[in-house]
């Protein structure tokens, strides 16, 4: 039996990246192989593929229906983005099977992605997975299956209007215990942004005020929100992905952060297009009231996969690596400076020791830096060009020189 002789079946995913298969734009081409390895020969009916991707919700909430009497209600959707079917051996047309012989054999596939597919993710309530599977028929057998599954992101580009403009907000809250009022905090806070990147620290400018008689406390955070959407009914599940702690604010007191640092830790990217699940990111910036509630600002983030261009365009391959000062060209001086006399310069060992051959070790330094250019090249006018008349020519009253004297 084939069963018997079948050493291994595995897929094989070509992926984007040298070392392993990483992950896959929507719109890309993924490629790959269905790898048999015989130990003798086989008999096979034939060899199918099929690539799929889907978004599903599922969770249940228990229900009371009178004092005694209680029941379940499950809610469940689901979304298809991908869905392809291939043929990798099919079976002869006069009806018989084909007979593979001992050893490895490889069935190459292909296919596209849609243009429109959500990240891959994973969560209590539900996910959205990505895989390719294929299925091995054989005479008198059961069928042989095996699955690989791969990652999708969407990619999401902060360097867009919406995403690089500037978040702020502001609350207030009165603080009573006991019908009692205590005063009042507030909170103003701004960022730079509403798009991020992981690995990204966020500046947080805020001021607290304390007019209370007891001291507060403020805080930071960075807020994941998935959002479940089944059968007209939504599913939270909020966490806290990273946060910071002030220093406690005393009464009637002001705390003013200048750009208090909170770094984004390795997340998933917002998903923000899917009818059935979704992922969000949130700024809360918290003020803990001894004896009432917490005052709460949030500002909305959206945490993508193209990080800030340094120049703010994506057309520059410069730009797009470095992020370079610019305040030195204001040092250029509108007219050209005459250049200096090299010996006023350098001096007579300089002079040798340039005249030697650079070293190997200076001239990687040089050669792997970004930019070799120095502003000296700027200041001085550049050097007459070529020409074959003299622009001092001899004047007619100097006697020739006799050469044989």
């Amino acid at each position: 039996m084939l069963f018997d002789r079948l050493k291994r079946f595995y897929i094989v995913l070509d992926g984007p990246e040298r070392d392993g298969p990483g992950a896959f734009s929507p719109g890309q081409a993924v490629s790959g192989r269905v790898v048999l390895e015989l130990a003798a020969a086989g008999r096979v009916v034939a060899l199918g593929l099929r690539a799929g991707g889907a978004a599903r919700v599922h969770w249940s909430e228990s229900r009371s229906a009178g004092s005694s009497t209680a029941y379940t209600q499950s809610y469940s959707d689901r979304v298809e983005f991908l869905s392809h079917r291939d043929t990798l051996l099919a079976p002869p047309d006069n009806g018989e099977v084909t007979i593979l012989q001992a050893g490895r054999h490889e069935f190459p596939f292909t296919f596209q992605l849609p243009e429109s597919l959500a990240t891959s993710f994973e969560g209590k309530h539900g996910n959205v997975r990505y895989w390719v599977k294929a299925k091995l028929h054989r005479p008198w057998s059961t069928v042989k299956k095996v699955k690989k599954e791969f990652t999708v992101i969407e990619p999401i580009d902060i360097n867009t209007p919406a995403l690089l403009a500037p978040q702020a907000g502001a609350k207030e809250k009165l603080a009573r215990a006991w019908y009692c009022n205590r005063g009042q905090v507030s909170v103003t806070a701004k960022i730079d942004r509403k798009g991020y990147t992981p690995g990204e620290v966020i500046p947080i400018f805020a001021e607290i005020d304390n007019c209370t008689s007891r001291a507060v406390v403020p805080k930071a955070a960075i807020i994941q929100t998935q959002t479940f959407i089944a059968r007209g009914s939504k599913k939270l599940k909020k966490s806290v992905v990273s946060s910071i702690v002030g220093d406690s604010i005393a009464a009637g007191k002001r705390e003013v952060w200048h750009g208090r640092a909170l770094k984004i830790p390795p997340v998933g990217p917002s998903i923000l297009h899917c009818r059935v699940l979704q992922v969000e990111y949130s700024l809360k910036v918290c003020v803990d009231i001894p004896g009432t509630s917490k005052l709460l600002l949030e500002l909305p983030l959206v945490i993508g996969t193209i990080p800030l261009h340094p120049f703010g365009s994506r057309t520059s391959s410069v730009s797009s690596q470095y992020s370079v000062n610019l305040d030195w060209l204001s040092t250029i001086p509108e007219q050209p400076e005459a250049p200096p006399e090299y010996s006023s310069v350098v001096t007579g060992p300089e002079a040798e020791q340039s005249l030697a051959p650079p070293c190997r070790s200076e001239l990687g330094s040089i050669l792997e830096s970004p930019f070799f250019a120095y502003i000296q090249e700027f200041r001085f006018r550049p050097p007459p060009l070529y020409s074959e008349i003299d622009p001092n020519p001899p004047s007619d009253n100097i006697r020739p020189r006799c050469m044989t004297c």
